[in-house]
């Protein structure tokens, strides 16, 4: 058995720009910066063949390239229980519409349809027990974070391998998105 995810890994700029947020909160557990990307569709646990299924039905997707920037931090969980905190990605259609591709992909594939809404995010750091009021605090510090607009031409389908110091993930696969040519009167 494989453990697979579907993601859009991040340029190395991107992803230092990101890291350079990690500190300042008791109980935090920073993502290291070559395990940063933003989660298209978690799969789980699959066997060879059906991880074969898999590639065949995202190889199929035809997507044009994107370009998205990042603008908040965000946490999931309660105030006075955050336990995951996380980089916002703002409404982008052409994100959206690529996860609805890969998601009917995935079905189609023969993967139950994923019941949770998409909330197109980039982990930053997994919370444990920090004190009441300083996730809150450490959010609203950093609440202005921006990114400069990045280019999504690509996509990958990766293996979590779980192990004692967190995940390490690898990609076994890499989807290009298509270019959309500009026409001449969109020049003038």
């Amino acid at each position: 058995m494989i453990r697979l995810f579907v993601g859009i890994p991040l340029a190395q700029d991107v992803r230092q720009h990101l890291h350079s947020l990690s500190g300042g909160l008791e109980g935090a557990h920073w993502i290291s910066p070559e395990n940063m990307h933003l989660t298209l569709r978690f799969i789980g646990e699959v066997d060879e063949v059906q991880a074969a299924d898999i590639n065949d039905a995202l190889s199929s997707i035809d997507s044009p390239a994107f370009e998205i920037s990042l603008a908040g931090v965000e946490a999931f969980g309660r105030a006075h229980m955050v336990h995951t905190i996380w980089a916002a990605v703002p409404g982008e259609p052409a994100l959206s519409h690529l996860h609805g591709k890969v998601e009917r992909a995935l079905v189609q594939s023969g993967l139950a349809p994923e019941r949770r809404k998409f909330t197109p995010h980039i982990t930053l750091a997994r919370v444990r027990k920090s004190p009441k009021g300083k996730a809150a605090a450490w959010l609203a510090d950093h609440g202005g974070f921006k990114s400069p607009p990045f280019t999504v031409d690509h996509f990958v389908l990766f293996r979590s391998h779980l192990g004692h110091n967190g995940a390490h993930y690898e990609s076994l696969a890499e989807y290009a998105l298509a270019y959309e040519p500009v026409l001449e009167a969109e020049l003038s």
